[in-house]
Protein backbone atom coordinates (compact mmCIF):
# COMPACT_ATOMS: atom_id res chain seq x y z
CA UNK A 1 0.00 0.00 0.00
CA UNK A 2 1.43 3.46 -1.34
CA UNK A 3 -0.54 6.33 -0.33
CA UNK A 4 -0.06 9.79 -1.91
CA UNK A 5 0.67 12.77 0.65
CA UNK A 6 -2.64 14.25 0.10
CA UNK A 7 -4.04 10.96 0.83
CA UNK A 8 -2.12 10.65 4.05
CA UNK A 9 -3.15 14.23 4.78
CA UNK A 10 -6.92 12.88 4.68
CA UNK A 11 -6.91 10.11 6.43
CA UNK A 12 -5.06 12.16 9.73
CA UNK A 13 -7.48 14.54 9.39
CA UNK A 14 -10.42 12.10 9.08
CA UNK A 15 -8.96 9.52 12.03
CA UNK A 16 -8.07 13.26 13.65
CA UNK A 17 -11.87 14.19 13.57
CA UNK A 18 -12.77 10.49 14.75
CA UNK A 19 -10.67 10.86 18.03
CA UNK A 20 -11.90 14.65 18.35
CA UNK A 21 -15.64 13.17 18.57
CA UNK A 22 -14.22 10.44 21.00
CA UNK A 23 -12.60 12.63 23.51
CA UNK A 24 -15.18 14.98 23.85
CA UNK A 25 -17.47 12.39 24.34
CA UNK A 26 -15.61 11.20 27.18
CA UNK A 27 -15.36 14.78 28.37
CA UNK A 28 -18.75 15.41 28.19
CA UNK A 29 -19.05 12.04 30.33
CA UNK A 30 -16.32 13.46 33.09
CA UNK A 31 -18.30 16.54 33.67
CA UNK A 32 -21.31 14.65 34.46
CA UNK A 33 -19.70 13.32 37.38
CA UNK A 34 -16.59 15.98 38.00
CA UNK A 35 -15.83 19.37 37.89
CA UNK A 36 -13.04 19.15 34.87
CA UNK A 37 -10.45 21.92 33.93
CA UNK A 38 -10.85 22.18 30.61
CA UNK A 39 -13.98 22.07 28.03
CA UNK A 40 -15.07 19.57 26.32
CA UNK A 41 -13.93 20.95 22.82
CA UNK A 42 -10.08 21.39 24.23
CA UNK A 43 -9.93 17.46 25.02
CA UNK A 44 -11.07 17.24 21.56
CA UNK A 45 -8.94 19.54 20.13
CA UNK A 46 -6.39 17.99 21.73
CA UNK A 47 -6.74 14.79 20.25
CA UNK A 48 -7.35 16.35 17.04
CA UNK A 49 -4.20 18.39 16.89
CA UNK A 50 -2.06 14.54 18.15
CA UNK A 51 -3.42 12.89 15.13
CA UNK A 52 -2.96 15.43 12.29
CA UNK A 53 0.43 18.01 13.54
CA UNK A 54 2.95 14.80 13.60
CA UNK A 55 1.82 13.56 10.18
CA UNK A 56 1.95 16.72 8.69
CA UNK A 57 4.89 17.50 10.14
CA UNK A 58 6.52 14.31 8.87
CA UNK A 59 5.60 15.18 5.36
CA UNK A 60 6.79 18.53 5.46
CA UNK A 61 10.52 16.78 6.64
CA UNK A 62 9.67 13.39 4.42
CA UNK A 63 9.75 15.80 0.80
CA UNK A 64 13.22 17.94 0.81
CA UNK A 65 14.82 14.58 2.33
CA UNK A 66 13.08 12.24 -0.15
CA UNK A 67 14.30 14.41 -3.04
CA UNK A 68 17.80 14.61 -1.86
CA UNK A 69 17.49 10.46 -1.62
CA UNK A 70 15.70 10.21 -5.09
CA UNK A 71 19.01 12.35 -6.67
CA UNK A 72 21.46 10.80 -5.24
CA UNK A 73 20.15 7.13 -6.54
CA UNK A 74 19.18 8.89 -9.57
CA UNK A 75 22.99 10.09 -9.92
CA UNK A 76 24.20 6.18 -8.84
CA UNK A 77 22.06 4.58 -11.21
CA UNK A 78 23.17 6.52 -14.39
CA UNK A 79 27.00 6.22 -13.13
CA UNK A 80 26.11 2.46 -12.90
CA UNK A 81 24.31 2.66 -16.76
CA UNK A 82 27.73 4.44 -18.07
CA UNK A 83 26.43 8.07 -18.35
CA UNK A 84 28.91 9.91 -17.26
CA UNK A 85 28.91 13.17 -18.96
CA UNK A 86 26.92 16.05 -18.10
CA UNK A 87 24.71 16.65 -20.43
CA UNK A 88 23.68 13.07 -20.81
CA UNK A 89 22.81 12.97 -17.26
CA UNK A 90 20.10 15.69 -17.82
CA UNK A 91 19.16 14.13 -20.81
CA UNK A 92 18.74 10.94 -19.05
CA UNK A 93 16.97 12.37 -16.14
CA UNK A 94 14.45 14.45 -18.88
CA UNK A 95 14.11 11.37 -19.83
CA UNK A 96 13.09 8.98 -16.69
CA UNK A 97 10.89 11.63 -15.63
CA UNK A 98 9.11 12.05 -18.32
CA UNK A 99 8.61 8.18 -18.83
CA UNK A 100 7.78 8.21 -15.21
CA UNK A 101 4.84 11.11 -14.99
CA UNK A 102 3.60 9.87 -17.78
CA UNK A 103 4.47 12.73 -20.53
CA UNK A 104 5.72 10.27 -22.66
CA UNK A 105 4.67 6.58 -23.31
CA UNK A 106 7.89 5.19 -24.67
CA UNK A 107 11.37 5.52 -23.46
CA UNK A 108 14.76 4.41 -24.65
CA UNK A 109 16.11 0.93 -23.82
CA UNK A 110 19.35 2.57 -22.95
CA UNK A 111 17.22 4.41 -20.26
CA UNK A 112 15.15 1.82 -19.20
CA UNK A 113 17.02 0.25 -16.36
CA UNK A 114 17.38 3.74 -14.79
CA UNK A 115 13.87 4.48 -14.73
CA UNK A 116 12.64 1.16 -13.67
CA UNK A 117 15.46 1.23 -10.94
CA UNK A 118 14.39 4.94 -9.84
CA UNK A 119 10.39 3.53 -9.56
CA UNK A 120 11.95 0.80 -7.52
CA UNK A 121 13.45 3.35 -4.73
CA UNK A 122 10.71 5.64 -4.74
CA UNK A 123 8.16 2.98 -4.24
CA UNK A 124 10.16 1.46 -1.60
CA UNK A 125 10.32 5.26 -0.16
CA UNK A 126 6.59 6.14 -0.15
CA UNK A 127 5.79 2.90 1.31
CA UNK A 128 8.05 3.49 4.02
CA UNK A 129 6.38 7.07 4.17
CA UNK A 130 2.65 5.28 4.12
CA UNK A 131 3.97 3.23 6.93
CA UNK A 132 5.50 5.75 9.31
CA UNK A 133 2.46 8.17 8.46
CA UNK A 134 0.37 5.45 10.06
CA UNK A 135 2.33 4.90 13.06
CA UNK A 136 1.79 8.12 13.64
CA UNK A 137 -1.43 8.85 13.54
CA UNK A 138 -2.46 5.86 15.67
CA UNK A 139 0.14 6.65 18.09
CA UNK A 140 -1.00 9.98 18.21
CA UNK A 141 -4.75 8.76 19.11
CA UNK A 142 -3.71 6.50 21.73
CA UNK A 143 -1.89 8.90 23.55
CA UNK A 144 -4.19 11.93 23.53
CA UNK A 145 -7.26 9.72 24.29
CA UNK A 146 -4.94 7.86 27.04
CA UNK A 147 -4.51 11.46 28.33
CA UNK A 148 -7.87 12.82 28.14
CA UNK A 149 -9.05 12.28 31.65
CA UNK A 150 -11.13 14.46 33.59
CA UNK A 151 -8.26 16.78 35.62
CA UNK A 152 -6.27 16.93 32.74
CA UNK A 153 -5.50 20.57 31.36
CA UNK A 154 -6.26 20.20 27.91
CA UNK A 155 -6.51 23.97 27.59
CA UNK A 156 -3.19 24.86 28.42
CA UNK A 157 -2.03 22.47 25.80
CA UNK A 158 -4.10 23.45 22.98
CA UNK A 159 -2.95 27.39 23.63
CA UNK A 160 0.11 25.78 23.89
CA UNK A 161 0.65 24.22 20.54
CA UNK A 162 -1.29 27.59 18.50
CA UNK A 163 1.33 29.54 20.53
CA UNK A 164 4.26 28.05 18.87
CA UNK A 165 2.32 27.63 15.74
CA UNK A 166 2.16 31.49 15.64
CA UNK A 167 5.78 31.39 16.50
CA UNK A 168 6.17 29.04 13.22
CA UNK A 169 4.28 31.30 10.97
CA UNK A 170 6.34 34.34 12.59
CA UNK A 171 9.58 32.65 11.63
CA UNK A 172 8.31 30.97 8.41
CA UNK A 173 7.93 34.64 7.71
CA UNK A 174 11.41 35.77 8.74
CA UNK A 175 13.45 33.15 7.22
CA UNK A 176 11.33 33.77 3.50
CA UNK A 177 12.53 37.13 3.70
CA UNK A 178 16.30 36.29 4.73
CA UNK A 179 16.05 33.33 1.76
CA UNK A 180 14.83 36.27 -1.05
CA UNK A 181 18.07 38.01 0.05
CA UNK A 182 20.50 35.33 0.31
CA UNK A 183 19.44 34.11 -3.24
CA UNK A 184 19.66 37.65 -4.72
CA UNK A 185 22.58 38.28 -2.96
CA UNK A 186 24.35 34.94 -4.19
CA UNK A 187 23.67 35.93 -7.60
CA UNK A 188 24.66 39.76 -7.80
CA UNK A 189 28.33 38.07 -6.02
CA UNK A 190 28.07 35.70 -9.10
CA UNK A 191 27.44 38.81 -11.79
CA UNK A 192 30.49 40.76 -10.08
CA UNK A 193 32.48 37.88 -10.60
CA UNK A 194 31.96 38.76 -14.37
CA UNK A 195 31.78 42.98 -14.11
CA UNK A 196 33.32 44.98 -11.87
CA UNK A 197 31.66 46.56 -9.36
CA UNK A 198 32.83 49.64 -10.24
CA UNK A 199 31.93 49.28 -13.55
CA UNK A 200 28.67 48.73 -12.28
CA UNK A 201 27.97 51.85 -9.59
CA UNK A 202 30.03 54.50 -11.53
CA UNK A 203 29.84 53.76 -15.12
CA UNK A 204 27.04 55.99 -16.53
CA UNK A 205 26.56 53.42 -19.46
CA UNK A 206 23.65 51.06 -20.00
CA UNK A 207 23.59 48.73 -22.53
CA UNK A 208 23.36 45.13 -21.04
CA UNK A 209 23.42 43.70 -24.37
CA UNK A 210 26.95 40.66 -24.48
CA UNK A 211 28.44 38.74 -27.24
CA UNK A 212 26.93 35.31 -28.02
CA UNK A 213 30.15 33.96 -29.65
CA UNK A 214 33.80 34.94 -29.09
CA UNK A 215 34.58 38.20 -31.39
CA UNK A 216 31.54 39.83 -31.90
CA UNK A 217 31.56 43.08 -32.44
CA UNK A 218 29.90 45.30 -30.01
CA UNK A 219 28.82 42.79 -28.12
CA UNK A 220 30.83 43.87 -24.86
CA UNK A 221 27.58 44.85 -22.94
CA UNK A 222 28.14 48.06 -20.24
CA UNK A 223 26.44 47.56 -16.65
CA UNK A 224 26.15 51.21 -15.26
CA UNK A 225 23.70 51.47 -13.01
CA UNK A 226 23.58 55.05 -12.65
CA UNK A 227 21.01 56.17 -15.17
CA UNK A 228 18.44 53.44 -13.95
CA UNK A 229 18.56 54.94 -10.75
CA UNK A 230 18.46 58.20 -11.98
CA UNK A 231 15.04 57.18 -14.08
CA UNK A 232 14.06 55.81 -11.07
CA UNK A 233 14.60 58.70 -8.72
CA UNK A 234 13.05 61.38 -11.23
CA UNK A 235 10.14 59.69 -11.97
CA UNK A 236 9.51 58.81 -8.15
CA UNK A 237 10.70 62.68 -7.19
CA UNK A 238 7.62 63.97 -9.76
CA UNK A 239 5.56 61.26 -8.39
CA UNK A 240 5.64 62.53 -4.47
CA UNK A 241 5.45 66.05 -5.82
CA UNK A 242 2.14 64.82 -7.19
CA UNK A 243 1.11 62.57 -4.37
CA UNK A 244 2.28 64.51 -1.21
CA UNK A 245 0.57 67.76 -1.47
CA UNK A 246 -2.77 66.18 -2.66
CA UNK A 247 -2.84 63.27 -0.30
CA UNK A 248 -1.98 65.27 2.88
CA UNK A 249 -4.47 68.55 2.15
CA UNK A 250 -6.55 65.48 1.64
CA UNK A 251 -6.41 64.02 4.77
CA UNK A 252 -6.22 67.39 6.59
CA UNK A 253 -9.91 68.09 4.82
CA UNK A 254 -11.16 64.77 5.54
CA UNK A 255 -10.49 64.56 9.18
CA UNK A 256 -10.56 68.07 10.67
CA UNK A 257 -13.00 69.85 8.07
CA UNK A 258 -15.35 67.57 6.35
CA UNK A 259 -18.54 67.05 7.76
CA UNK A 260 -19.00 63.11 8.58
CA UNK A 261 -21.54 62.59 5.17
CA UNK A 262 -18.45 64.16 2.40
CA UNK A 263 -16.11 61.92 4.82
CA UNK A 264 -18.57 58.60 4.26
CA UNK A 265 -18.71 58.94 0.71
CA UNK A 266 -14.50 60.77 -0.20
CA UNK A 267 -12.84 58.38 1.72
CA UNK A 268 -13.85 55.29 0.26
CA UNK A 269 -13.88 56.48 -3.46
CA UNK A 270 -10.32 57.96 -2.86
CA UNK A 271 -9.20 54.51 -1.81
CA UNK A 272 -10.79 53.16 -4.54
CA UNK A 273 -7.98 54.14 -6.58
CA UNK A 274 -5.74 51.95 -4.52
CA UNK A 275 -7.46 48.87 -5.82
CA UNK A 276 -7.11 49.96 -9.81
CA UNK A 277 -4.39 47.40 -11.39
CA UNK A 278 -1.44 49.34 -12.36
CA UNK A 279 -1.97 48.42 -15.99
CA UNK A 280 -4.85 50.51 -16.57
CA UNK A 281 -2.78 53.52 -14.72
CA UNK A 282 -0.43 52.30 -17.99
CA UNK A 283 -2.82 52.54 -20.31
CA UNK A 284 -4.36 55.76 -18.51
CA UNK A 285 -0.54 57.22 -18.67
CA UNK A 286 -0.05 56.34 -22.81
CA UNK A 287 -3.22 57.02 -24.08
CA UNK A 288 -4.30 60.04 -22.28
CA UNK A 289 -1.38 61.76 -20.17
CA UNK A 290 1.68 61.25 -22.32
CA UNK A 291 -0.24 62.95 -25.61
CA UNK A 292 -1.60 65.73 -23.62
CA UNK A 293 1.84 66.62 -22.00
CA UNK A 294 3.21 66.19 -25.47
CA UNK A 295 0.69 68.51 -27.10
CA UNK A 296 1.03 71.16 -23.69
CA UNK A 297 4.86 71.14 -24.22
CA UNK A 298 4.90 71.35 -27.60
CA UNK A 299 2.59 74.45 -27.29
CA UNK A 300 4.92 76.81 -25.08
CA UNK A 301 7.69 75.53 -27.21
CA UNK A 302 9.03 72.65 -25.46
CA UNK A 303 10.14 69.54 -27.10
CA UNK A 304 8.84 66.78 -24.98
CA UNK A 305 9.66 63.13 -26.18
CA UNK A 306 6.26 60.62 -27.03
CA UNK A 307 6.90 58.91 -23.35
CA UNK A 308 8.48 61.04 -21.22
CA UNK A 309 9.42 60.85 -17.66
CA UNK A 310 6.47 63.50 -16.51
CA UNK A 311 4.00 61.76 -18.00
CA UNK A 312 4.48 58.30 -15.98
CA UNK A 313 4.82 60.18 -12.42
CA UNK A 314 1.96 62.11 -12.94
CA UNK A 315 -0.12 59.25 -12.85
CA UNK A 316 2.24 57.13 -10.50
CA UNK A 317 1.39 60.17 -8.34
CA UNK A 318 -2.19 59.41 -8.88
CA UNK A 319 -2.03 56.21 -8.34
CA UNK A 320 -0.12 56.40 -4.61
CA UNK A 321 -1.90 59.18 -3.22
CA UNK A 322 -4.58 56.73 -1.79
CA UNK A 323 -1.56 55.54 0.27
CA UNK A 324 -0.78 59.17 1.54
CA UNK A 325 -4.03 60.03 2.29
CA UNK A 326 -5.49 57.03 3.90
CA UNK A 327 -3.01 56.46 6.32
CA UNK A 328 -2.59 59.87 6.96
CA UNK A 329 -6.03 60.24 7.46
CA UNK A 330 -6.14 57.94 10.40
CA UNK A 331 -2.96 59.03 11.71
CA UNK A 332 -4.45 62.18 12.56
CA UNK A 333 -7.68 61.13 14.11
CA UNK A 334 -5.86 59.14 16.35
CA UNK A 335 -4.61 62.63 17.73
CA UNK A 336 -5.70 62.80 21.20
CA UNK A 337 -8.56 65.08 21.13
CA UNK A 338 -7.47 66.61 25.05
CA UNK A 339 -4.33 67.98 22.53
CA UNK A 340 -6.76 69.73 20.31
CA UNK A 341 -9.51 71.06 23.22
CA UNK A 342 -6.23 72.36 25.08
CA UNK A 343 -4.89 74.08 21.77
CA UNK A 344 -8.51 75.74 21.59
CA UNK A 345 -8.68 76.44 25.72
CA UNK A 346 -5.25 78.56 24.84
CA UNK A 347 -6.98 80.59 21.62
CA UNK A 348 -5.41 79.01 18.64
CA UNK A 349 -7.52 78.61 15.51
CA UNK A 350 -8.73 75.87 13.94
CA UNK A 351 -5.88 76.38 11.05
CA UNK A 352 -2.98 77.39 14.05
CA UNK A 353 -3.98 73.96 15.79
CA UNK A 354 -3.41 72.14 12.07
CA UNK A 355 -0.04 73.55 11.76
CA UNK A 356 1.04 73.70 15.75
CA UNK A 357 -0.67 70.64 17.16
CA UNK A 358 -1.73 68.07 15.05
CA UNK A 359 0.33 67.61 12.25
CA UNK A 360 3.71 67.52 14.61
CA UNK A 361 1.98 65.13 16.63
CA UNK A 362 1.05 63.07 13.39
CA UNK A 363 4.37 63.67 11.78
CA UNK A 364 5.69 59.88 12.82
CA UNK A 365 2.70 58.09 10.35
CA UNK A 366 2.57 60.92 8.01
CA UNK A 367 6.51 60.06 7.15
CA UNK A 368 5.97 56.49 7.30
CA UNK A 369 2.77 57.33 4.89
CA UNK A 370 5.17 59.06 2.91
CA UNK A 371 7.82 56.67 2.85
CA UNK A 372 5.50 53.46 2.01
CA UNK A 373 4.12 55.22 -1.02
CA UNK A 374 8.00 56.37 -2.11
CA UNK A 375 8.80 52.60 -2.17
CA UNK A 376 5.98 51.60 -4.11
CA UNK A 377 6.25 54.09 -6.56
CA UNK A 378 9.92 52.92 -6.62
CA UNK A 379 8.79 49.47 -7.21
CA UNK A 380 6.50 50.46 -10.09
CA UNK A 381 6.78 48.63 -13.59
CA UNK A 382 3.68 48.64 -15.45
CA UNK A 383 3.58 52.39 -16.05
CA UNK A 384 7.20 53.05 -16.46
CA UNK A 385 7.18 50.72 -19.24
CA UNK A 386 3.81 51.89 -20.79
CA UNK A 387 4.41 55.60 -20.44
CA UNK A 388 8.70 56.17 -19.69
CA UNK A 389 9.93 53.90 -22.98
CA UNK A 390 12.82 51.35 -21.90
CA UNK A 391 15.61 54.30 -22.72
CA UNK A 392 18.38 54.53 -20.29
CA UNK A 393 19.02 57.59 -20.81
CA UNK A 394 21.33 59.88 -17.88
CA UNK A 395 19.42 63.19 -17.39
CA UNK A 396 17.09 65.09 -15.33
CA UNK A 397 15.08 66.62 -17.78
CA UNK A 398 11.02 65.55 -17.19
CA UNK A 399 10.87 65.85 -21.00
CA UNK A 400 12.78 62.90 -22.14
CA UNK A 401 12.03 59.34 -21.87
CA UNK A 402 13.74 57.16 -19.03
CA UNK A 403 13.75 53.79 -17.73
CA UNK A 404 13.88 52.09 -14.12
CA UNK A 405 15.56 49.94 -12.30
CA UNK A 406 12.42 47.03 -12.12
CA UNK A 407 12.03 48.00 -15.94
CA UNK A 408 14.90 46.88 -16.84
CA UNK A 409 15.13 43.63 -14.27
CA UNK A 410 11.67 42.82 -16.33
CA UNK A 411 13.09 43.63 -20.08
CA UNK A 412 16.56 41.28 -18.60
CA UNK A 413 14.43 38.11 -17.58
CA UNK A 414 11.70 37.85 -20.51
CA UNK A 415 12.11 34.95 -22.02
CA UNK A 416 14.34 31.73 -22.07
CA UNK A 417 17.77 33.34 -20.87
CA UNK A 418 20.76 32.17 -20.05
CA UNK A 419 21.53 32.21 -16.06
CA UNK A 420 25.04 32.02 -16.40
CA UNK A 421 25.65 35.19 -18.77
CA UNK A 422 26.52 38.55 -17.27
CA UNK A 423 23.53 39.83 -18.69
CA UNK A 424 20.84 37.69 -17.22
CA UNK A 425 22.77 38.14 -13.53
CA UNK A 426 22.79 41.62 -13.76
CA UNK A 427 19.03 41.43 -12.97
CA UNK A 428 19.85 40.23 -9.42
CA UNK A 429 22.46 42.72 -8.56
CA UNK A 430 19.94 45.40 -9.62
CA UNK A 431 17.26 44.06 -7.51
CA UNK A 432 20.10 43.94 -4.88
CA UNK A 433 20.67 47.93 -5.24
CA UNK A 434 17.12 48.37 -5.11
CA UNK A 435 16.95 46.49 -1.90
CA UNK A 436 19.27 48.31 -0.34
CA UNK A 437 17.34 51.68 -1.26
CA UNK A 438 14.24 51.08 0.15
CA UNK A 439 15.96 49.18 2.94
CA UNK A 440 17.66 52.23 3.62
CA UNK A 441 14.12 54.03 3.11
CA UNK A 442 12.53 52.39 5.72
CA UNK A 443 15.37 52.67 7.91
CA UNK A 444 14.80 56.28 7.90
CA UNK A 445 11.25 55.76 8.27
CA UNK A 446 12.01 53.93 11.71
CA UNK A 447 14.19 56.34 13.01
CA UNK A 448 11.70 59.78 12.49
CA UNK A 449 8.69 57.56 13.64
CA UNK A 450 10.86 56.96 17.06
CA UNK A 451 12.32 60.12 17.41
CA UNK A 452 9.31 61.68 17.48
CA UNK A 453 6.86 59.39 18.91
CA UNK A 454 8.99 59.57 22.03
CA UNK A 455 8.62 63.25 22.18
CA UNK A 456 4.47 63.10 21.92
CA UNK A 457 3.81 60.05 24.22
Amino acid sequence: MNLSNLQLLGIAALIGAISYWVARSRAVGYRRDHNIHSMPQYHGSYAFLWVFAPVALFLLVYLPVSNVMLSNKLNALMLNAGIENAGMQALAANAVGNYLSGATSSISNKFMPIAEGYQSIEAELGLYRTIIAIILMAGGAFYALKRSTADFRARNQVEKFVRWLMIACAGIAVLTTFGIILSVLFESIRFFGKVSPMDFFFNTHWNPQTALREGQVGGSGSFGVIPLLTGTLLISLIALLVAVPIGLFSAIYLSEYASSKIRGWAKPMLEILAGIPTVVYGFFAALTVAPLVRSLGQSVGLDVASESALAAGLVMGIMIIPFISSLSDDVINAVPQSLREGSYGLGATKSETIKRVLLPAALPGIVSAVILAASRAIGETMIVVMAAGLSANLTFNPFEAVTTVTVQIVTLLTGDQEFDSAKTLSAFALGLTLFVITFLLNVFALHIVKKYREQYE
